[in-house]
């Protein structure tokens, strides 16, 4: 059983912390939120919420779990699986879309949702995910691709149209084809563009780094008076 002392990670981080990880913490911090903030803006906008609501979900949620939280590894963020789900259950409750009853009724959700979690936990019902099957998972995060694709597509096109049903948005996006913004296209494949190049050449430099690293350990094997290169491959 989990002792309450051990539940308090981040302060039993605190105590005999090194002062040299500071610099390094500080540096992944920083990366971190320049990625995890912009993606929890985007996911907030894909669940029909105001833009401010994803930059509450990148903050209290990690502040909360680094408390109180008992895996430090764990990732604590938004994803789209759960922005597609809250956009489609906030559509049902509120089909108008009005902004204060959003808040309210995504208020309402985040607490029934975090009082299931909590007696989910009491109850040791973590087992039940065992008996979700690989093909049930392939065929949600499919459908859940493709919702994204739908529902960004008419972004980067610069058209809109009132949301509804998958099937109603397909249509919708095919007959609003011919009144595509020109320029906002553009921007959008360059970007796009931009970023498949950014990881194309993150790629290569891995590529690059990993075979410099192997040609050196290579290269030190028969002056460390053996053969390391074996070692090293088997290593790497």
């Amino acid at each position: 059983m989990v002792s309450p002392e051990s539940r308090l990670t981040m302060l039993n981080g605190l105590f005999g912390y090194p002062k040299d990880w500071l610099r390094y913490d500080v540096m992944a911090g920083l990366i971190t939120a320049a990625v995890v903030i912009p993606k929890a803006m985007a996911y907030a906008t894909i669940a029909g919420l105001p833009v401010q609501v994803g930059i509450y979900t990148a903050l209290a949620p990690m502040v909360t779990y680094a408390v109180l939280g008992t895996s430090r590894p764990l990732s604590v963020s938004t994803t789209t699986t759960l922005a597609i789900l809250t956009a489609a259950q906030l559509a049902l409750v509120v089909p108008d879309g009005d902004s204060a009853s959003l808040m309210k009724a995504s208020a309402t959700l985040t607490l029934l949702v975090g009082t299931i979690l909590l007696l989910a936990s009491l109850l040791r019902l973590g087992f039940i995910a065992n008996f979700i099957s690989e093909p049930v998972l392939i065929g949600f995060k499919a459908g859940i691709g493709l919702v994204i694709v739908l529902d960004q597509v008419p972004k980067l096109l610069g058209v809109h149209f009132p949301k509804g049903t998958f099937l109603h948005n397909l249509l919708a996006l095919l007959q609003s084809l011919p009144q595509t913004a020109a320029v906002t296209l553009v921007v959008g494949l360059v970007v796009m563009a931009l970023l498949e190049a950014l990881a194309v050449e993150y790629t290569w430099t891995q590529r690059d780094a990993e075979a410099w690293w192997v040609r050196r350990r290579a290269e030190q094997g028969p002056r460390a008076g053996g053969d390391a290169t074996p070692k090293a491959h088997a290593h790497l």
